[in-house]
């Protein structure tokens, strides 16, 4: 079996109350709200059934009875289980500790909603996958070039040291690649976490510093659609 077969379950994180997207998460979740005429979840959930991915875990929060019938009503792509956390919205790192039952001991893929691309070549999480080796790697990040990105206004997240393994922007005034909201992870330092709100940062400073953090760039044009307006250039830029 390949490398790329061996990874069938993903953490789609779902759960985030969507703040700066407001006024158009008054009232219904950030999953929720569409570009290009579909929920920015369903964008994420059909790239993922497109690499063969066959169940997703979806965790919810805000609007969550919403998004739950949403779910339901879905007819192709992975299989989806819902994390429930209406209680205490866990963030992206405490929300993949919660999900750890639903999601197996194997590699997965952690996926953020609020990140669409397009692509050039070969599609982007079926390259991922391919790229995976578990006997090097305890994170493998998609990256986008900062020159390719919309709805993004940092200075970078990291850079590549050698081997395809990454290091943080640090004191560097800029980072040439943006984390585009997709990854492999392995699950064994997860369940060493309390069920807590925390970042995946945590994680990704253990990695770091073991050198088996590595990255992946992606081969299109990626969209963070984290504001109305970069909705709105979203909308346009799918449109051209």
């Amino acid at each position: 079996m390949s490398q790329a077969q061996e990874i069938t379950t993903a953490m789609v994180l779902a759960a985030g109350h969507g703040t700066r997207m407001r006024p158009l998460t008054d009232h219904c979740s950030k999953a929720m709200v569409e570009v290009g005429g579909k929920p920015l979840i369903d964008h994420m959930l059909d790239r993922l059934g497109e690499a063969g991915i066959q169940r997703a875990v979806v965790n919810v929060h805000a609007h969550a009875d919403h998004l739950e019938a949403h779910l339901k009503m879905r007819q192709t792509g992975p299989d989806i289980i819902i994390s429930d956390e209406r209680e205490q919205l866990l963030e992206t790192g405490g929300g993949m500790v919660k999900a750890l039952p639903l999601l197996g001991e194997a590699p997965v893929l952690a996926c953020n909603i609020d990140a669409i691309w397009t692509e050039s070549g070969a599609p982007i999480i079926a390259s991922l996958l391919q790229r995976w080796d578990p006997a090097l790697m305890d994170d493998l990040l998609l990256l986008a070039p900062i020159e390719k990105t919309l709805g993004y206004h940092g200075k970078g997240d990291f850079l590549f040291a050698h081997d395809g393994r990454l290091e943080r922007r640090g004191d560097h005034a800029q980072a040439p690649y943006v984390y585009a909201g997709v990854q492999i992870t392995k699950l064994d330092r997860l369940a060493k976490q309390p069920v807590e709100p925390f970042s995946r940062n945590r994680i990704w400073d253990e990695t770091l510093k073991a050198g088996t953090i590595f990255g992946h760039p992606l081969d299109g044009f990626w969209m963070h659609v984290g504001d109305p307006q970069a909705r709105d250039e979203a909308e346009l830029r799918l449109k051209t």
